[in-house]
């Protein structure tokens, strides 16, 4: 679908399908959340010291999204940063301005926190928090897309045939165009799906999709138009990491694997509550000005300059553990990081690779253990520029 035909048509598109609710259906999705029965059995391990019965009664006293963002949802990630993490920090909020809005990209490691987290910082440094882009996979019931949507989440639609995906792909890309002219910010991984061998790069289908509601024969300009940020997410350990390096030996011994629903709920649990070290969060600047030097009339050429401008500066924005420099070191057989570790932050770290390669029965613990490898000293390699 060309930009212009999605244009002449914007002011007639409907986002009911994928958007976030509004302050006024509030009240009634929260009606609903707390007549579901598998909602109100999450909320033990959601508020582990509050009864049910007042986390319930506090619900029900919530009437804007703001409201149940700030009393629901921080105090939630605050007791998972407090429990699970080494803590989580963040930089470059010089880059940004409270008083504009803007589509911040990042790199993709955890289904939830990656966005969760960026929110988090935003809030306490004064910021709105932005609204969120969720894969309509990971919504396997009604509840969990009721429950998102109160978080500012909306819809991307996923595996459809080829004609209704390019209208959805139009649909979102002018939903987001229309949220950020309208001073909301916007959370877009730079990527379909996770980065699961830790080797970060946006893809070209993402960018195109952004492309499609902008008015200029220009992609340049048209992602000039939604004050793109860069952000780099940082974690010291990624939780799933043996979860993800299985996938990759399952893919190997069966190509025509595919993960289920279920597997997408295991990833989402230890992704929230297992151990993630430190995590750094780092803003970098708007690429409005670099966006200038995009000026090649083939639009292949520009996917790619542009997706290059955004990966330069993840990656250099990167912050990198110790254990990154030990799996780099490791695999390149070489010590020149041997001062970024001690002997201690070493052993430390392969016994955290062992013992997570030790939770898989039937694994092939070679693979795993390379793989794993790869996933920690890929953002090394990437921020070298290999």
């Amino acid at each position: 679908m060309a930009s212009n035909e999605i244009n002449q048509n914007e002011a007639n598109i409907d986002f009911d399908e994928i958007r976030p609710f509004h302050d006024d259906e509030v009240s009634q999705v929260i009606d609903g959340l707390c007549n579901e029965p598998y909602f109100v059995r999450m909320i033990p391990a959601l508020f582990p010291s509050v009864p049910v019965e007042a986390v319930l009664a506090k619900l029900k006293q919530v009437k804007t999204i703001d409201t149940f963002q700030v009393e629901f949802i921080i105090p939630f990630l605050d007791h998972i940063i407090e429990t699970s993490t080494s803590g989580v920090t963040a930089d470059g909020f010089e880059n940004i301005d409270k008083n504009k809005s803007y589509l911040f990209i990042t790199n993709h490691r955890d289904i939830i926190l990656d966005s969760a987290f960026l929110n988090v910082k935003l809030h306490e440094k004064g910021f709105p928090t932005t609204e969120i882009g969720i894969g309509d996979n990971l919504l396997i019931y009604e509840w969990i897309t009721n429950l998102v949507k109160l978080n500012k989440s909306f819809i991307v639609k996923r595996g459809l045939p080829v004609r209704q995906m390019m209208e959805a792909s139009g649909t979102l890309s002018a939903f987001i165009r229309d949220s950020i002219v309208h001073g909301q910010n916007i959370w877009l991984a730079q990527r379909e799906g996770r980065s699961k061998d830790g080797n970060d790069m946006t893809q070209g289908s993402v960018l195109k999709m952004l492309n499609l509601s902008g008015k200029s024969s220009s992609m340049a300009e048209n992602i000039k138009e939604l004050n793109l940020v860069p952000v780099s997410i940082s974690y010291e350990y990624d939780p799933c990491d043996y979860l993800k390096a299985y996938q990759y030996q399952q893919k190997r011994d069966n190509p025509e694997y595919k993960k289920s629903k279920n597997e997408d709920l295991t990833h989402m649990s230890m992704g929230l509550y297992g151990e993630k070290g430190h995590v750094h969060f780092s803003f970098g600047t708007p690429i409005a000005a670099e966006l200038d030097e995009v000026t090649d009339p083939n639009k292949n050429v520009q996917v790619q300059q542009i997706a290059e401008i955004i990966d330069k500066q993840i990656h250099s924005n990167y912050h990198l553990w110790p254990g990154n420099y030990v799996a780099y070191d490791i695999l390149e057989n070489s010590s020149r990081f041997r001062d970024r570790y001690t002997d201690e932050d070493k052993r430390s770290f392969l016994h955290y690779v062992n013992e997570h390669i030790c939770r898989l029965e039937d694994a092939d613990r070679e693979f795993i253990y390379e793989t794993i490898l790869k996933m920690y000293a890929n953002p090394v390699y990437n921020k070298l520029g290999k």
